[in-house]
This record gives C-alpha cells, structure tokens and sequence, in this order.
C-alpha cells in the first residue's frame, strides 16, 4: 500500500463527515430560503388580494367603463407586486446558495474538494490540461479546445439553475 493510498484512506473518514457537514448546511439554507421564500410569497398573496378587493370595492361605485379600467390596472399592479415578490424570492434565495457554497473555501475541508474539483476537471478537460485556480475558489482546467469550469462561483450557479424549478414551485 503506498503512502497516498493509506493517507487517502486515513482521510476518508474525515472526507466523509466534511461531505456530510456540507450537504448538512446546505441543506439547511435551502430550508430556510424555503421557509423564507414562503412567508414572503403569503405576504405578497394577502397584499396582492387586500388590494383587490379594494379596487373592486372602489369599481362598483363608479361608472361601468371607469370600473373595468380599475380592475385592469389593479390586476396588472397585483401581478406587479407579485412577480417582485417572486424576484426578491429568487435572489434572496440565488445570493444564499452563492455564499454558502462560496463560503466552502473558507471551510476546514476545503482543500480536499479543491484536489477533488482538479481532479474532475483535468479528466473532463483531457491529456495534458492545465488546471489553474479560481480567485473566487475552485479550480478551471483548460485542456485542447475545452475549458472546464469548477470554479465554486460557477459551480453556485449550477445549483441555482439546478434549484429552479423548485423555487418556481415555491412562488406560485
């Protein structure tokens, strides 16, 4: 058994518990942006039909044609307000996951994941690739004609494009 091979497998345990720790956080912050992301849509749903009614109210008391031009613009602010509810949702949720997954590089098990991320790169970006480091953490690999980014600001964006779906689900 050679010295790389009985380091590698006298860190796995540690590997393992860092991995878990991270998937642990992350998954926490999910939950919270989740949570978060929840009581702003409800918040935005009661203003959207608080002001509504308003202007139904406002509506029935007037002219037909005036009425129907209220309604109209009552809907399109409703949506308005909504579709920034939604916004302030994404990012809120887009700048949560980036700091956490930023916020690795600071962590005590970053640098097994950097010699991770190297790894991954160099295979994906073949024979010869040069692996260079992200200012911002992670790892780009250029290889022939391929460039392969696991930097960790793209790999936060990644998550987010992952994420989205679910967070559409969230807003409506």
């Amino acid at each position: 058994m050679t010295l790389a091979t009985r380091q590698d497998a006298a860190l796995a345990p540690a590997r393992a518990v860092l991995a878990r720790r991270a998937a642990e956080r992350a998954e926490r912050v999910v939950a919270e942006a989740s949570r978060a992301a929840d009581a702003l849509v409800a918040r935005a749903r009661r203003d959207a039909e608080a002001a509504v009614e308003m202007a139904r109210l406002e509506g029935a008391a007037q002219a037909g044609p005036l009425a129907a031009a209220e309604r109209n613009r009552s809907r399109q602010e409703n949506h308005s307000v909504v579709l920034a509810a939604e916004l302030r949702i994404r990012d809120e949720l887009a700048a949560r996951i980036r700091s956490a997954v930023c916020g690795l590089r600071d962590g005590p098990g970053y640098s097994g994941l950097r010699d991770r991320l190297a790894d991954f790169a160099r295979q994906m970006a073949g024979p010869g690739a040069e692996v260079t480091e992200h200012p911002q953490g992670g790892v780009i690999a250029h290889g022939a004609g391929v460039v392969v980014d696991c930097s960790l600001p793209r790999l936060a964006d990644r998550a987010i494009e992952v994420l989205g779906p679910q967070v559409a689900r969230l807003c409506s």
